[in-house]
């Protein structure tokens, strides 16, 4: 399996999801942002439906897309009670747009059932130097910002009191999260980002009660979830988002289950 060429740029690539899906979904868990993880997913399709359009890498259109989005986003932070509505009206207006794109750029069903969920054979071992070099900046600047992220998330009242600059903090972690988006989503698809960026961290805080040994469980299950479901899409040539989301579904209910016998 592994001496083909597009099997290699898979679990590469795949392994850098992983690890970057884990890390951020412990925060976005942490600060009540799933809602918003299934929107940037849909922006991102969006934006990949442009970069096809403009003759771009879809990666780039993402990118695009969710940072000028998660920006925007940020910005709507202190008016909370706009915010959800704000966000389901840019989910509509990404989804319309994606599909205009397509239909102008009169691009296949296949290419876009690849951006939709994700493409095994479509990545290539010049997307995965692009995605090491996303997925590196994404790490460096978590481990930059971990300690006032960490208290920001899981002690937003406790981080407001100190003075602490939770509006900044909360653009960064947006266009991060953004990031993570536009990279995960070249296994998964975009649609399906969410399931990385959530299920994984949300299983595991039934597993762990320090943050250090949240974020472990969690990129410990993305790994499981995406190195398991590569194997079984090459084996059964079935989708490889349909054996993530079965993998990581599995895993969280196992930890529900886990949390009500300990009670």
């Amino acid at each position: 399996m592994l001496s083909y060429p597009f099997m290699q740029n898979a679990y590469m690539a795949g392994t850098l999801i992983a690890i970057i899906s884990g890390i951020m979904g412990v925060f976005v868990i942490a600060r009540n942002m799933s809602f918003l993880t299934h929107t940037l997913s849909e922006i991102g399709f969006a934006g990949a439906a442009f970069g096809i359009f403009m003759g771009w890498q879809p990666l780039n259109g993402m990118l695009l897309f969710t940072t000028v989005s998660s920006i925007g986003v940020g910005e709507l932070g202190a008016k909370s009670s706009r915010r959800e509505n704000s966000i389901t009206a840019i989910s509509a207006l990404a989804i319309g747009l994606g599909i205009l794109f397509l239909s102008l750029a009169d691009s296949n069903a296949s290419y876009a059932t690849g951006i939709l969920f994700g493409s095994v054979i479509g990545i290539s071992r010049a997307n995965v130097i692009q995605m090491m070099i996303l997925s590196i900046s994404v790490l460096v600047i978590v481990m930059v910002i971990y300690r006032y992220l960490k208290f920001d998330s899981f002690d937003p009242i406790g981080a407001q009191v100190k003075g602490l600059w939770t509006r900044t903090l909360s653009v960064v972690f947006l266009v991060l999260l953004a990031f993570s988006v536009s990279v995960a989503a070249q296994i998964v698809g975009s649609l399906l980002i969410f399931i990385l960026l959530t299920l994984p961290a949300a299983a595991a805080k039934y597993f762990a009660h320090t943050v250090g040994m949240m974020i472990s469980v969690a990129v410990a299950f993305s790994l499981i979830g995406v190195w398991l479901g590569l194997y079984l899409s090459y084996m059964t040539n079935w989708p490889v988002s349909f054996f993530i989301a079965v993998i990581e579904v599995i895993f969280y209910f196992s930890a529900l289950i886990y949390q009500r016998m300990c009670q």
